[in-house]
């Protein structure tokens, strides 16, 4: 008797648990677009070189199109479509907006995802290629745009607002600091 070459998963996706029957080869994008109708990921490239299906699991950066749906199983997924506060949205996504960080926007949520990603890490102490002093002494780097750029650089715009995503991310970034300052005094 031949093995089963699907299985039963069930995934935590934007807090919201989904179970499927999926081929053990789908991608998780797959499973998003088709399964889900979660279509704000984006199929690019579909070899893990573009960003296009950047999404976060368990908080940290993936490109969807590499990730198999029954590896996901038991971790937080976020998706673009959960990223928003009900009507509200995150302020990385209001400074995409306010600085035109979009221009065909296909793109964008994973610019979106990935940029959220950039700032955890950022914030945790992560080093970049750019960090210009990386022993854990030295603190926390300067989110300059050269770390920007650095840290951003798996997510192509072929429409080329890579200036505008640079300014979105320290804007997002400057928020997130004035948040967490004024958390601090309250």
């Amino acid at each position: 008797m031949a093995p089963s070459t699907s299985s039963a998963v069930t995934l935590n996706i934007n807090d919201e648990k989904h179970t499927l029957s999926v081929d053990h080869r789908t991608t998780l994008l797959d499973a998003l677009r088709e399964r889900l109708d979660l279509t704000g990921t984006k199929k690019g490239c579909d070899q893990g070189q573009c960003g296009a299906c950047t999404v976060l699991i368990d908080g940290r950066r993936a490109v969807s199109c590499l990730t198999l749906a029954v590896a996901s199983e038991g971790r937080e997924i976020t998706t673009i479509e959960g990223v928003a506060d009900g009507d509200r949205l995150h302020p990385v996504q209001q400074a995409f907006l306010d600085r035109d960080g979009f221009q065909c926007g296909y793109c964008t949520p994973g610019q979106i995802c990935s940029a959220l990603g950039v700032l955890e890490e950022h914030a945790a102490g992560w080093p970049s290629a750019a960090t210009a002093d990386v022993r854990p002494e030295a603190g926390v780097p300067e989110l300059t745009a050269e770390e920007i750029r650095e840290r951003m650089s798996g997510n192509l715009c072929r429409c080329g607002a890579y200036v505008s995503i640079v300014q979105a991310v320290a804007e997002a970034a400057r928020a997130e600091e004035g948040a967490a300052v004024e958390e601090g005094a309250a």
